[in-house]
């Protein structure tokens, strides 16, 4: 059961990942990934590499589940971004203006 909270909440966090640019090294299905295996490593680092049972699972079970999340997708998403400098496809971000020419005052 801990296992299932593990994923669910890893699931459920990635969800936010349509905020974000989308830079992941695989894309949208390259942060599912990661937050999935992050989540489910994080977890069973954090009970010793044992998965709780039905008894033992609790609600701090599952918020066990988003740091490992979080790291899981931060490091699809540096991966992406190292991946797209080394192919020379990487972009700036536009300008704060939008990359709007202001007008130029009369001299």
């Amino acid at each position: 059961m801990g296992l299932l909270a593990w994923v669910i909440m890893g699931l459920a966090v990635w969800h936010f990942t349509i905020w974000l640019p989308d830079r992941f090294w695989g894309g949208i299905v390259g942060a599912f990934v990661g937050s999935i295996v992050g989540s489910i490593v994080i977890g069973l680092a954090i009970h010793g590499f044992s998965i709780p049972g039905t008894h033992t699972t609790h609600l701090i079970t599952a918020i066990e589940g988003i740091p490992g999340s979080l790291i899981g997708m931060a490091v699809v998403y540096a991966e992406g971004i190292r991946r797209e400098r080394a192919a020379g496809t990487h972009t700036p971000p536009p300008p704060p203006d939008g990359g709007r020419r202001r007008p130029q005052p009369a001299r």
